[in-house]
C-alpha cells in the first residue's frame, strides 16, 4: 500500500487531502511544518509527498532541498498558492514531479497521484533485486549465494525496506515504525530479526557485511557490501 505525506500548514487541507486519499485505498500521514516533514523523512519511507512551498516556519523549498541533498527518491507534488511561472521552474528543477495550484479539486488532485505513481512505480513485481541478492516478493523467500531462505512475515518486511532503501540509514524508532506500525519501541525484537538477516547474508566466501549498525542511531543496508 502507497504511503502519501501530506505537508501543509492548514489542518483543514491535510484533513481534506488525507480523506481522499484514504478513500482511495492509500495511507497518508500528516505534517505540518517542514521541520515536521524532515523528521518524518528520517525515520520514514513515503512513495509520494503533497507539499505545500510557504509555511510557517518556511517553505517547501528546504524540504525539496534536504531530499536533493539526501538522496531520496520520491515523488512529489507541489501544492501551493504561488502561481508564479519562476516557482513552478524552480520547483521543477529542484526534483519536484508536479505542481497543483490552490484553490484545487481534491479528486483532480488524487488523480494525479495515481498517475504519478502508476509513472514511476511498477504495479506488479515478481522480486526484488540488488546486487545478486533476491527478494521473491511472491514467495516470502531470499535467494542469495546460492542458497534459498524462507522469511517470516517481519523479516520479509525489514529486507524489503532496507532493499528499497539501499545505503539509507535508519533509526531504530523508525524502523518499528514502519514495520511494527505503533511506537512501543523494543529493541531486543529488532536485534534479534537484524541478527537472522545478517545471518542468512553473510556471504561465506569473502568477508561482506552487508547490513552496518549505525552506533547509537540504527541501521544501514548496501547491496555492495561493508
Amino acid at each position: 500500500m502507497e504511503r502519501i505525506l501530506i505537508v501543509d500548514d492548514e489542518v483543514d487541507i491535510r484533513r481534506l487531502i488525507r480523506l481522499h486519499i484514504e478513500q482511495a485505498g492509500m495511507q497518508a500521514e500528516e505534517a505540518a511544518t517542514g521541520r515536521e516533514a524532515i523528521e518524518l523523512l528520517q525515520d520514514r519511507s513515503f512513495e509520494l509527498m503533497i507539499l505545500d512551498l510557504m509555511m510557517d516556519d518556511g517553505n517547501g523549498f528546504e524540504v525539496l532541498n534536504y531530499l536533493r541533498e539526501n538522496r531520496l527518491e520520491m515523488l512529489v507534488i507541489i501544492l501551493s498558492a504561488r502561481r508564479q511561472e519562476q516557482d513552478k521552474i524552480i520547483t521543477l528543477g529542484l526534483g519536484a514531479d508536479d505542481y497543483v495550484t490552490k484553490p484545487f479539486s481534491p479528486l483532480e488532485l488524487i488523480a494525479r497521484v495515481q498517475a504519478n505513481i502508476r509513472r514511476f512505480i511498477p504495479i506488479a513485481k515478481s522480486h526484488s533485486e540488488l546486487n545478486g541478492i533476491v527478494l521473491d516478493l511472491n514467495n516470502y523467500s531470499l535467494h542469495c549465494y546460492g542458497e534459498i531462505y524462507t522469511l517470516t512475515g517481519m523479516e520479509f518486511e525489514l529486507l524489503h525496506l532496507f532493499m528499497r532503501n539501499p545505503d539509507r540509514v535508519f533509526t531504530k524508532r523508525g524502523i518499528y515504525r514502519q514495520i511494527w506500525n505503533h511506537d512501543n519501541y523494543n529493541e531486543n525484537n529488532l536485534r534479534v530479526y537484524m541478527n537472522r538477516l545478517r545471518k542468512m547474508l553473510d556471504n561465506p566466501s569473502s568477508p561482506i557485511n552487508h547490513f552496518q549498525t549505525i552506533r547509537g542511531i540504527g541501521y544501514r543496508f548496501s547491496g555492495d557490501g561493508i
